[in-house]
């Protein structure tokens, strides 16, 4: 076993999951609360990375983030390193390829929450952000779950992106998922296997962590 590119995948995913959340919870309140025809197109924006095939998006990023175009250069001159083939440049890809799994669930959740209340607490005074922490996401904490979680195994577990964008660099861009290509690639089933097992056990793993704390909620509020 890999133990290094598990630690990195470990890391990608935890960093990208933060990021995201600082993201998406806004961005879902805006798209739910706001009022305009253009958030229906910010909507779209924020979803396409899910239809978006991940090498077409990997070979964008490789080329905006490389040494080709302006802003790759400017980024490479201000952190002093390009962001392509970079754990920095992972995060990055790995924000945006994601990011439908953060907001989607998010938008589901806020857009749930009965519009009585919103109104209510918009009459007393409450502004977008007191409207967001004090009464959307304590009323949608289960999507709130659900996008940290898909947000984190989908990171865990893609693929064509971090090929395309950090190639296979040890201990800087080779994660678990790359790990397990190698080892297909090579004719080594029996470590392909152990890598597999691992990544199946991790999404099972917090799958059902999920749906533990959900029942305990429900019964919880049934009792």
């Amino acid at each position: 076993m890999d133990w290094q590119a598990f630690a990195l995948s470990l890391r990608l995913a935890t960093v990208t999951t933060a990021i995201l959340l600082a993201i998406a919870v806004p961005l879902a309140a805006l798209i739910v609360l706001g009022r305009g025809r253009w958030l229906a197109a910010v909507e779209a924006l924020a979803t396409l990375p899910m239809v978006l095939p991940p090498t077409v998006l990997g070979f964008f990023l490789l080329v905006l983030l490389g040494p080709r175009t302006a802003f790759g250069r400017g980024i490479a001159a201000l952190l002093g390193h390009p962001l392509a083939f970079s754990f920095d440049g992972l995060v990055v890809g790995s924000v945006i390829y994601s990011l439908p799994f953060a907001v989607q669930p998010l938008v589901a959740g806020f857009a749930s929450v009965d519009s009585a209340l919103v109104d209510a607490a918009r009459l007393l005074g409450a502004g977008p952000v007191r409207l967001v922490s004090s009464i959307l996401i304590p009323l949608a904490r289960r999507s709130l779950l659900a996008a940290v979680v898909l947000s984190f195994l989908h990171t865990i577990g893609e693929f064509g992106v971090v090929l395309m964008l950090g190639g296979d660099i040890p201990g800087a861009t080779r994660t678990l998922s790359i790990v397990l290509y190698d080892q297909v690639e090579n004719f080594d089933y029996a470590a392909a296997g152990h890598t597999a097992l691992l990544l199946l056990g991790l999404s099972a793993l917090a799958l059902v962590a999920v749906y533990v704390t959900s029942q305990k909620r429900g019964g919880a509020r049934r009792a």
